[in-house]
């Protein structure tokens, strides 16, 4: 079990963080449904609280993520920026993290992803009759490009 405290403060910020920022780089993919697409966001933490218990996850969601991201400089440079934190977040995990535990952090930040790329709704008014509308290609783009950073090979030892 690994906790918090094996994680300096800028190491947990980017853990912390990158989840979110991978949240808000598939927000940024294709434009409507932000409003539902943030509620997204906290409807997954919460959940994510239920689903994991191990010591890892609970100190990751028990920290407010708007707290640990720090917001790109300009929209255009969000989705640079969430996959270079990603890989970085995952780079830290590999390192002082359980296998387990990585494993863990991947599957919520993919989950996190897909469900706010599945939050957009059609049609109705003010949500009422609207129906749930299929993940863009942008969107998925999106989802995919965070599945490659999972599947990519760890750094050499330095």
């Amino acid at each position: 079990m690994t906790a918090k405290a094996e994680f300096n403060a800028e190491e947990w910020s980017v853990v912390a963080g990158a989840p979110l920022l991978s949240a808000m780089m598939v927000i940024a993919a294709d434009r409507g449904g932000s409003v539902r697409e943030s509620v997204a966001v906290g409807k997954a933490y919460g959940e994510a609280r239920e689903q994991y218990d191990g010591e890892l996850m609970s100190a990751l969601l028990a920290t407010p993520p708007a707290t640990a991201v720090q917001r790109p400089d300009s929209p255009a440079d969000l989705p640079d920026q969430a996959k270079a934190t990603l890989r970085e977040a995952v780079a830290i995990l590999e390192r002082v993290a359980t296998a387990d535990e990585v494993v863990e952090y991947k599957r919520f930040v993919y989950a996190l992803a897909e469900s706010v790329a599945s939050a957009r709704k059609e049609g109705g008014f003010l949500g009422i009759g609207a129906n749930k509308s299929p993940i863009s290609e942008a969107e998925q783009a999106a989802l995919d490009e965070i599945a490659a950073i999972f599947d990519e090979d760890p750094p050499a030892a330095v």
